[in-house]
């Protein structure tokens, strides 16, 4: 998935239930010039298939993007509850286990969400329960797939 803002095309979120692909479409080019509008769209799209992982994903961008926190932390925990059932792994990520390759699917989206959730922890001055995620993502994933390295730096920067 590419960045919501920067990409004036068609963005490829997988393979999407054709209902959901139009709503997070017409929510990313809604982004652009109406931010309440793209959220009802995301919204209408979660409302339609909860476990669509990609509506987790720009529920999560766009309220980080505006600074919306909160609102951010909650999408990010939904869809990371979701991507860890669907993987097969616990609701705590605390307690995932590292394996040798790191996953495709709901796995990677889980960790990447993971990664998300320490980002949002730090900007909202949590940097303790950041920290915390960044270790274990060190665990997980220990060559930085999903970009956690460049969170840890923040966090290392905001000491």
């Amino acid at each position: 998935m590419t960045d919501l803002l920067s990409d004036p095309g068609t963005i490829n979120f997988g393979d999407l239930p054709d209902e959901v692909n139009a709503l997070l479409q017409q929510g990313v080019a809604a982004y652009r010039h109406d931010h309440a509008l793209a959220d009802r769209l995301f919204r209408q799209a979660l409302a339609a298939a909860p476990e669509q992982l990609p509506v987790y994903f720009c529920l999560y961008k766009i309220h980080t993007y505006d600074g919306n926190l909160d609102k951010a932390r909650n999408a990010a925990e939904e869809g990371l509850g979701v991507a860890a059932r669907q993987a097969g792994w616990g609701a705590d990520w605390r307690n995932w286990t590292a394996q040798s390759v790191i996953p495709d699917g709901p796995g990677r989206f889980a960790l990447y969400t993971l990664k998300a959730l320490a980002f949002i922890h730090l900007r909202l001055d949590e940097r303790n329960h950041a920290i915390e995620i960044l270790d274990t993502l060190k665990e997980l994933d220990p060559a930085g797939v999903v970009g956690w390295p460049v969170v840890a730096a923040l966090a290392e920067g905001s000491a």
